[in-house]
């Protein structure tokens, strides 16, 4: 309450000081009708969550390797589809559609439990943060305790044969509902729910990555120390 307390005085006395000099320098007007108070953001560096920053990074890494000829994402971050969208082709589809204008990028509206797609007809496909969520009813879908392997099933399903798939989800030591928010997985269920895909890569945003970034090489005891760590998963599709 006291630092709080003090940044208020501190941002009067600004406020003040800086009216003061503006009146040598009209350039704008400034009234305290029109003061937009942001308090919080003195640091000596900038915050950022980190599962949201890391987990795109990853995945645009890996999509920069594969070069696909177009990919498509489910559900992920609209920031990740529209910067990838300036490189590669993007088609982003969500349960509650984007009205985005770019070019190289288009949206549609899918349920990921029944996606509207062929079998064997997606080269490169993402699905990052947005599983879990999945049967919870947060954004609106029928609750559904098996909603994700269902998901899970349709993504599978989709994936062309030599495929890539890109999967993000929270993991930790525990499995666990946090209702209605997210699932938290643990690495060995990602892994058996996906036991008939070869996994090509896992990478770990842990509890503290600010200190490491992701760990790249991470392993399944790295991901159990987690309470609510970020595994990005690299799957392809094996030959029959």
């Amino acid at each position: 309450m006291i630092a709080k307390i003090q940044q208020i005085i501190k941002y009067v006395f600004d406020y003040q000081t800086l009216r003061t000099l503006s009146n040598c320098n009209s350039r704008f007007s400034m009234h305290w009708k029109d003061i937009y108070p942001c308090l919080n953001e003195n640091s000596d560096t900038t915050p950022f969550d980190a599962h949201y920053v890391y987990h795109p990074a990853w995945a645009a890494r890996i999509i920069a390797r594969t070069k696909p000829a177009i990919h498509v994402d489910i559900s992920s971050s609209l920031h990740f589809c529209s910067i990838l969208s300036a490189f590669v082709p993007v088609k982003f589809y969500d349960y509650r559609p984007a009205d985005l204008n770019l070019s190289d990028l288009s949206s549609g509206s899918v349920n990921i439990v029944s996606l509207p797609f062929s079998s064997n007809s997606i080269k490169s496909l993402s699905c990052m943060h947005t599983v879990e969520h999945i049967g919870l009813g947060r954004y609106g879908d029928p609750l559904d305790p098996d909603g994700d392997l269902k998901a899970i099933a349709e993504l599978k399903r989709v994936l062309a044969v030599g495929g890539n798939l890109l999967f993000v989800v929270p993991i930790g030591g525990i499995a666990k509902i946090r209702f209605n928010a997210h699932r938290i997985y643990t690495y060995s269920q990602i892994v058996r729910y996906f036991s008939d895909l070869q996994l090509v890569e896992f990478s770990l945003i842990s509890d503290t990555p600010q200190s490491n970034g992701p760990i790249s090489t991470a392993t399944e005891d790295d991901a159990d120390k987690c309470l609510y760590g970020c595994g990005c998963f690299w799957f392809r599709k094996r030959n029959s």
